[in-house]
């Protein structure tokens, strides 16, 4: 059985974004609810070395960006990555669900064997098949930025599960 990269990417971070962007709902009203300043979950960090909750939202956000225009063959979009608050990051999460949306899965035809070069020109330079660039790169970075986003807002007290992770499939 042979699965494309469209159907391994797309529906995967429409999923997990509109998780995401759940989960944000939650937290942004239980900052309401409890009282607490939204930046004390926005800026909230796991270890001092780590990125805030903002930027994992903006990274992972990337990640489906960039992930599903190179694989379509598509410019990367580039976006300031300057979202503080609540409102902010949920618009970021929906201008990147338009985005991924916005590509009909013919765009992915041959993407498996397509060249990714990551950092090109760089000393870090890589290149890798559509495929590796995906299932190996891609998504791990994905999950990584969401999952930690996640832990972000459970660590800190908002009552999130591992259904609001996951968002409807």
């Amino acid at each position: 059985m042979t699965v494309s990269l469209y159907t391994a990417s797309v529906p995967v971070f429409k999923q997990m974004l509109g998780g995401l962007d759940d989960v944000l709902g939650k937290a942004q009203a239980s900052a309401l609810e409890k009282k607490i300043e939204p930046a004390a979950f926005t800026q909230a960090r796991l270890f001092p070395d780590m990125f805030p909750l903002s930027k994992q939202v903006q990274i992972a956000c990337d990640f489906a960006r960039g992930v599903t225009a190179r694989l379509a063959g598509a410019e990367v979009p580039s976006f300031e990555d300057k979202e503080q608050t609540f409102d902010e990051l949920r618009a970021l999460i929906a201008k990147t669900l338009a985005f991924v949306a916005g590509f009909d899965a013919s765009r992915f035809d041959g993407s498996a064997q397509r060249e990714i070069v990551l950092r090109p020109g760089t000393p870090k330079e890589r290149r890798l098949s559509g495929e590796t660039y995906l299932l190996n790169y891609g998504l791990p970075q994905f999950f990584f930025h969401v999952t930690t986003a996640y832990a972000l807002l459970r660590h800190n007290g908002v009552e999130i599960g591992k259904r609001d992770y996951m968002g409807a499939y």
